[in-house]
């Protein structure tokens, strides 16, 4: 039972993340009241998380003091719709974020765009190999976009967020030693690139002297000092080495928190209340208007938040979980294909090739920044050719010094000691002297990877959990293996003392037990088709015209690149038709 009404207003926000924080700004610049409701503690880089307790490893590295309390609510795993899902208790596998900010002011600052190949990617396929290209079960489809439609908005965000890089051409012209494979931009980046580590020089030339494209990853760590469109002030990355999982105490690292929230104070238009967790989104009588949601606040009491347009901004599957429980659109059925909410979850794969070298090359991997590093794209998207080798799908390949810490430390040689003297004089042996390539890579959707609502577990307020049926599958295995052989060339070639593969083996399953990424993508997916979309390309449901889903659960497909470029230059897009065209007349902005 509702125990309080508040005023009306004119956007209710749920979630406030990077996506929460930009329509925030957006929408109230354009006039409108806006109230924000965020579940976690309010984080204020002003007084909150300073240095030198930021740096705690224990607090925030082991503890996850920025990460979601599973005790409260999690999401329960399976590997297959006939096992039976268990409640995810302990932070490896994913880190979702907790609080103003979430995963935004603790993610690592890569800072990617997208290949305009892969917003059309069963398109692309189909078209490059063939209609029996895409292997059965494979539900990969396109995003409905453009690159060409998100540039501009790819273009202001990079400047919002200060990002650090080299372009290859601007305007059609080639302007740099930037990533060769990358589309056209309307500018460069806003900062230069982050100096490069001692790892990212051996890297390079390995790299190149193969034949490869090898360029600085862009990264939201600030290259050098920056005021970016709102204001907000970004000093010169230090190279601490304490960056994903923490707060940057250096103000180098875009956040919601640095980058637009201060923009936002100012505005008397915006209210932020945090300690406000979302049970469910209100429809009206006809289920084709959103009227406001429901939240517990920090009492415990049960309060109705009515507004004209209401933004799911939360984290990627808590948005298709308040869908589910508010009973909006169909829920995706495996059997039968039908249905769209929970459809298409995906995730990444990822893998770590981990160098020894001689005692006389020094990496001081103490030293660094999630975003200092060299890439190479050559295996990514469908920058080589597919066909011979029969798997949809690529992996970017890299050498990312992001700084190793005391209790993580660096893996030790195969074979020394796990514990004891042995273990530290072996560990103090290989910490100055130790590096790593890694892939990141893409994740097709299939039809028996998806997202449910739990019918045993419940969270903290007795709503069901979220379900997550998802494992490995044979082509993103084979995908994983293919660029592995690539990146195994370049970890040869910088002549280690000692090679220990972390790639993948054929039929392992989804181990939830080490981290991977946070990128968990889909579920309230975007496309040109309501029957098999939940969002249109503006990401407004194409039900309730009034609602709309922000962030990577509108992603059809899972990417190798990190999708937090790809998450705000999609969340500009929309803001700017909701202004330009949604507040002049509201309405579906794309008949059905």
């Amino acid at each position: 039972m509702v125990e309080i009404k508040m005023q009306h207003t004119d956007v209710v926000i749920v979630g406030f993340g990077w996506t929460g924080a930009i329509m925030a700004k957006e929408l109230s610049d354009a006039g409108l009241r806006v109230v924000a409701l965020e579940r976690g503690v309010n984080r204020d880089l002003s007084t909150d998380d300073l240095y030198p307790g930021v740096i705690d490893e224990l607090t925030y590295g082991t503890r996850g003091k920025l990460f979601q309390n599973l005790s409260r609510e999690t999401v329960t795993i399976r590997h297959a719709a006939n096992g039976t899902a268990v409640p995810y208790r302990q932070l490896h596998a994913f880190l979702p974020g907790d609080g103003v900010g979430g995963a935004g002011l603790h993610w690592g600052g890569v800072h990617f765009r997208v290949s305009p190949d892969e917003l059309r990617i069963r398109s692309h396929y189909t078209e490059r190999y063939g209609r029996k290209f895409i292997p059965e079960g494979m539900t990969a489809q396109d995003f409905g976009i453009t690159y060409d439609e998100l540039e501009p908005y790819f273009d202001f965000a990079e400047k919002v967020f200060g990002t650090s890089g080299v372009a290859y051409t601007v305007k059609g012209k080639v302007v740099g030693k930037g990533n060769v494979f990358a589309p056209d931009r309307s500018h460069d980046f806003p900062l230069p690139p982050m100096p490069e580590m001692y790892t990212g020089t051996m890297f390079r030339k390995a790299a190149s002297d193969l034949g490869f494209h090898p360029y600085p990853i862009p990264s939201a760590d600030a290259g050098g000092p920056y005021t970016n469109p709102y204001g907000a002030q970004m000093g010169p990355c230090n190279l601490c080495g304490f960056c994903s999982g923490y707060v940057c105490y250096n103000s180098s690292r875009a956040s919601p928190n640095l980058n637009i929230l201060p923009a936002l104070k100012l505005q008397p238009l915006f209210e932020l209340r945090t300690r406000s967790t979302v049970q469910k989104i209100n429809l009206d009588s006809t289920r084709s208007k959103a009227t406001g949601v429901t939240y517990i606040d920090a009492s415990g009491r049960s309060v109705e938040q009515t507004a004209d347009i209401v933004l799911l901004c939360s984290f990627a599957y808590n948005n298709v979980r308040l869908l589910l429980l508010s009973e909006i659109g169909k829920p995706y059925d495996p059997v039968s294909g039908t249905g769209v909410v929970g459809k298409n979850f995906t995730y990444q794969n990822v893998a770590k090739i981990n160098l020894q070298l001689d005692q006389e090359r020094y990496t001081n991997s103490f030293i660094g920044s999630d975003g200092a590093g060299v890439a190479i794209d050559d295996f990514n998207a469908d920058h080589f050719d597919h066909g011979p080798l029969g798997f949809v799908g690529g992996s970017a390949i890299w050498s990312a010094h992001g700084g190793n810490k005391p209790i993580a430390a660096q893996p030790i040689r195969h074979g020394a000691p796990q514990w004891g003297s042995g273990w530290k004089k072996e560990l103090k042996q290989s910490y100055l002297h130790s590096t790593a390539v890694a892939l990141q890579g893409s994740c097709m959707a299939y039809r028996d990877c998806y997202l449910d609502l739990d019918p045993t577990y419940r969270d903290v307020n007795g709503l069901p959990l979220l379900r997550m049926t998802f494992d490995w599958k044979d082509n993103d295995t084979r995908m994983m293996a293919y660029v592995g052989e690539q990146a195994m060339k370049i970890a040869r070639a910088l002549s280690p003392v000692e090679i220990s593969s972390g790639l993948r083996k054929p039929g392992a399953h989804f181990d939830t037990r080490t981290y991977q990424t946070t990128h968990l993508n889909g579920g309230a997916i975007m496309g040109s088709d309501p029957s098999t979309s939940v969002v249109n390309k503006y990401l407004q449901v194409w039900q309730v015209p009034n609602l709309f889903v922000h962030g990577a659960s509108a992603f059809p497909n899972g990417l190798a690149y990190n999708p937090t470029g790809l998450v705000a230059a999609l969340t500009y897009y929309s803001a700017a038709a909701v202004k330009a065209h949604y507040l002049k007349s509201p309405h579906q902005l794309i008949a059905i």
